[in-house]
C-alpha cells in the first residue's frame, strides 16, 4: 500500500476538505449573476484579511503574475526604484522591475537577515526621490519576516509608492494595508489561503491610481485599469478561474470563522514549536528569533549530512516533503512550512520524521528530544523559542 503523504513546503500547501468541496461544485458562468454574488462575497471577506478599504482585484495567474501586475501598472522605463532584497523572492521582484526598464537601486541584506530600517531611511533621504520601493513581507527562501509597518512609516509623506510582495505572508501573518501605508499589496492562492496555485490578489491605494493613470508601460492582461472597469460590475476583465474563486470563498469563510487573530496566533504557535524542536535536536536555525517567519522555518543541515539527501529520505521513506534551499542556500538548508491548513499534529509528524531521517543518515540524534520540545510548547510548558 502506498503511504500517506505530508506536504510541508511553503506552497503549494495542503487544501482543506471544505475548499476541495467548493472547488468541485458545478462551474457557473463567469458573466452570470451567480458570479457577481460570488465576487461580492469574496471581496467583502478578503478586504478584512488585507485590512483595507481599497479595492482588491483577483487575477487568474500566479503570485509572480501579481507582482508583474504591480510593476507593469506603476513603473515606466527609467523610473528610479529602491529594491530591498533579503532573498530569492526579493531578487525576483527587482528582476521584474528591471524587465520593465526601471533603474533599480538594490540594497542587498544578508540572506537570513531582515531589512535594516536605518539603511532604508538613509536611502530615502539621499539624492533624487524614488518612484517606488519594493519589499517582501515574508521571504520564503530564508524564513524571514520584514517590518512592513516600519518601512511604510518611512515612505509615508514621500512621493514613493510602497509595493509589497505578500505572497507567502498574507493570510498567515497579519498585515494592515491601509494603516501601514501599503500602496500595492500582492498575494496568491497557494500559500496561507489554502488553495491550489492560480489566483493572485492585488490591492491598490488611492495614491497609486494617479500614478497608474499616467503610466505608459504596455500592459494588457495585467492591466489594472481594465480590471477596475470590469470590477465596477463585479466582474473580471478576462475569463477567471471560477472554481478557484469558489474555493477562495470557502477558504476565506474558514479563516473568518476561526477568527483572524486565532489564525495568526496558530501560525506563531506552530513556528515556535518547530523552532524549539529544531534547537532541541541540535540543529542550527538560519534566522534569529526577532525576525523569524511565522509560516516557514529555515534550518541548516548538520555537518556531514546533505540537506537534499535528508529531504530525499524524508520524502521516500517517511512520506514527508520539506522544501530545499534556493540561490546561495541551495544544498545548505531545508525549509519546514507551517502555513495555511496546518495544525499541531502536522508539526509533530514533521519533527518525528526529521528525527528518524537524521538517524537513518547516521546523525547522532536522540530520538524524541525534538518531539518533547514541540509538545511542551503545545502544552504551554516550553520556553518561547
Amino acid at each position: 500500500m502506498q503511504g500517506k503523504h505530508y506536504l510541508m513546503i511553503p506552497g503549494p500547501t495542503s487544501v482543506p476538505p471544505p475548499v476541495m468541496a467548493a472547488r468541485s461544485m458545478p462551474v457557473i458562468g463567469h458573466r452570470s449573476e451567480d458570479f457577481v454574488k460570488l465576487y461580492q462575497r469574496v471581496e467583502e471577506k478578503i478586504k478584512k484579511v488585507f485590512q483595507t478599504q481599497n479595492d482588491v482585484f483577483i487575477f487568474t495567474n500566479s503570485g509572480t503574475g501579481g507582482l508583474e501586475t504591480a510593476v507593469a501598472n506603476v513603473l515606466n522605463p527609467g523610473d528610479r526604484v529602491l529594491s530591498l532584497i533579503i532573498g530569492n523572492f526579493g531578487e525576483r521582484f527587482a528582476n521584474i522591475a528591471k524587465a520593465y526598464g526601471a533603474v533599480i537601486d538594490e540594497v542587498n541584506f544578508d540572506w537570513g537577515k531582515d531589512v535594516d530600517l536605518r539603511l532604508v531611511e538613509d536611502k530615502l533621504n539621499s539624492g533624487p526621490g524614488y518612484k517606488a520601493v519594493l519589499v517582501t513581507q515574508n521571504e520564503t527562501s530564508t524564513g524571514v519576516l520584514n517590518d512592513i509597518a516600519g518601512v511604510g512609516a518611512l515612505i509615508d509623506g514621500t512621493d514613493a509608492l510602497l509595493l509589497v510582495d505578500g505572497v507567502s505572508g498574507v493570510g498567515g501573518i497579519e498585515i494592515k494595508a491601509d494603516e501601514w501605508k501599503v500602496d500595492v499589496l500582492v498575494t496568491a492562492s497557494q500559500k496561507a489561503f489554502m488553495l491550489p496555485p492560480g489566483l493572485a490578489m492585488v490591492s491598490v491605494s488611492n495614491k497609486t491610481w494617479g500614478v497608474i493613470e499616467r503610466n505608459v508601460s504596455p500592459r494588457f492582461y495585467f492591466s489594472l485599469p481594465a480590471a477596475r472597469k470590469s470590477f465596477a460590475n463585479w466582474n473580471t476583465a478576462y475569463t477567471p478561474n471560477v472554481s478557484l474563486f469558489m474555493g477562495l470563498d470557502a477558504a476565506l469563510e474558514m479563516m473568518l470563522n476561526e477568527g483572524l487573530k486565532n489564525v495568526y496566533d496558530r501560525h506563531l504557535l506552530l513556528a515556535r514549536a518547530t523552532r524549539a524542536a529544531v534547537k532541541a535536536i541540535g540543529l542550527s536555525l538560519l534566522v534569529e528569533d526577532h525576525c523569524a517567519s511565522p509560516t516557514v522555518t529555515a534550518v541548516y543541515a548538520p555537518e556531514g549530512v546533505g540537506a537534499d539527501d535528508l529531504r530525499k529520505v524524508l520524502r521516500e521513506e517517511f512520506g514527508v516533503t520539506f522544501a530545499g534551499g534556493q540561490g546561495i542556500l541551495k544544498g545548505k538548508i531545508f525549509r519546514i512550512a507551517h502555513m495555511g491548513f496546518a495544525d499541531r499534529m502536522d508539526i509533530i509528524i514533521a519533527v518525528s520524521a526529521l528525527e528518524m531521517a537524521l538517524a537513518r543518515l547516521g546523525y547522532p540524534v536522540e530520538l524524541g528530544v525534538g518531539l518533547r520540545a514541540a509538545q511542551k510548547i503545545f502544552l504551554g510548558e516550553g520556553e518561547v523559542a
